[in-house]
């Protein structure tokens, strides 16, 4: 198996930067696109269970476009074959002080292009320097 081939790692960093953007800026048309557009597409969130996308587009529709904003640093995407990858981001929110949010993406190349399939989103206490 190819792992981090360059080519495919480079897709999958352009797709994760359209969602980091769209999550930001609260673009909920181009969130709900990133996802896998299906009954099996799992979204864990920090306060939240989805399951299916309809669950998923019903909270992207209805969640505040207030405090979205957020840093992320020590982001690790690694690429399996052509059509499989995961995406693993630590991130903070200033309406969060002392916390440290993890993300973690399993993204497939559908016919539709790169989408993400399952999702995991959890905050913890930031450990001291």
């Amino acid at each position: 198996m190819d792992i981090d081939h360059p080519d495919v790692k480079a897709e999958v960093e352009a797709a994760f930067a359209r969602y980091e953007t769209a999550l930001v800026t609260n673009d909920v048309p181009t969130l709900e696109a990133l996802f896998w557009d299906d009954a099996r597409t799992i979204r864990y969130g920090a306060a939240e269970n989805l399951y299916g996308m309809d669950a998923i587009r019903a909270f992207r529709r209805a969640r505040s476009p207030v405090g979205v904003e957020r840093s992320i640093g020590e982001t690790v995407i690694t690429t399996f074959g052509r059509d499989f990858a995961t995406a693993s981001t630590l991130f903070w929110r200033e309406a969060h002080p002392g916390k440290v949010g993890r993300q973690m993406q399993s993204w497939a190349r559908l016919p539709e292009g790169w989408r993400v399939v399952a999702a995991h989103v959890s905050l913890i206490d930031e450990e001291p320097a």
